[in-house]
């Protein structure tokens, strides 16, 4: 059985840097990579950063798409998908300490008016203003899975007052839990910030468009790392301009790269980051080489999307 990796992602991760650490793992594997991947009918396992539509048909013995990530909606959204082929993802914790780190030193920055002291000193400005309390200020932390409530317990943690929302009810020690659509306009009341890690799926495209935003604070300070197409691009610039929020930051958008005559380059309200909240993998790469074994053994696979939720 081979394992075909192609990541095409090599100034994150390359080919071959990721099969030397599988091999460290599963020594007697057949690994291959995108430069070299011998004869198609071979590979029964597919490990990919991006998915490109029709990718899985390029290999007809294929049983198992392995995302080095949590992000599968390009995955599940290739209509030519084989309804046999298994789809797993990564789950982290490294990754989503990194993301709760973003997110706190974005806050922070509001808090202490970093961006504002930037300014001021080219222009050789003495201004000083009083940093924003921690205990007064409330962050909305939109999505409560593995990589949310590590968000959240972050600004826990710092002092902050902490709500969340998800599509099923949650009880976490600390946060005020809110769940399903009707209680989305409850869960951001109030919020100074309001942070999204919220997986793409049905439910959630597009769902911070132009009217959803109307449910925000005017103060608010939206900061996106969960998909980019959860995101109505259009309709966020028109609520910026319109005062519904007050700034959005974004490290994931719906082309990546963006196309550099995207209005969200410009924007003064809008702080974008290339796709950065959540960069390494931790010991999580090690549960591509388990599924490796457990799919040659006929076991149940570590983190298996369930095609119909979407994650």
């Amino acid at each position: 059985m081979a394992l075909l990796i192609d990541i095409k992602h090599p100034d994150w991760m390359t080919d071959d840097e990721l099969r030397a650490e599988l091999l460290r793992r599963i020594p007697d594997a057949d690994i291959r990579t995108g430069a070299e991947p011998g004869d198609p009918a071979e590979i029964e396992m597919l490990t990919v950063s991006t998915y490109l539509p029709g990718e899985a048909l390029r290999y007809p013995n294929l049983r198992l798409v392995q995302k080095t990530g949590a992000g599968v909606n390009a995955i599940l959204a290739d209509e030519n998908l084989p309804a046999e082929v298994r789809v797993t993802r990564l789950q982290t914790s490294t990754s989503g300490a990194e993301m709760a780190e973003y997110a706190l030193a974005y806050v922070l920055q509001e808090q202490r008016h970093l961006r504002q002291y930037h300014a001021q000193q080219a222009r050789a400005e003495w201004q000083a203003y009083p940093p924003r309390k921690a205990a007064e200020t409330r962050v909305a932390v939109l999505g409560l899975g593995r990589i949310g409530n590590l968000v959240a317990q972050r600004f826990l943690a710092n002092g902050f007052v902490v709500s969340g929302w998800s599509r099923s009810p949650k009880q976490l020690p600390g946060i005020d839990c809110f769940a399903g659509q009707a209680k989305f306009a409850e869960a951001v009341a109030g919020a100074d910030y309001v942070v999204s890690v919220l997986p793409s799926t049905p439910a959630t495209r597009a769902l911070f468009d132009y009217d959803r935003f109307a449910d925000f604070e005017s103060r608010a300070l939206f900061i996106n790392m969960g998909r980019g197409d959860l995101v109505d691009e259009d309709g966020l610039i028109a609520a910026l301009d319109q005062g519904r929020l007050s700034g959005a930051v974004l490290d994931v958008m719906s082309a990546e790269p963006l196309p550099a005559e995207h209005p969200l380059w410009s924007h003064p309200r809008v702080q974008l980051t290339p796709h950065v909240s959540g960069y390494h993998l931790g010991d999580a790469i090690f549960d591509i080489a388990e599924n490796y074994r457990r799919l040659r053994a006929g076991e149940s696979l570590l983190n298996l999307v369930d095609r119909a939720l979407g994650y």
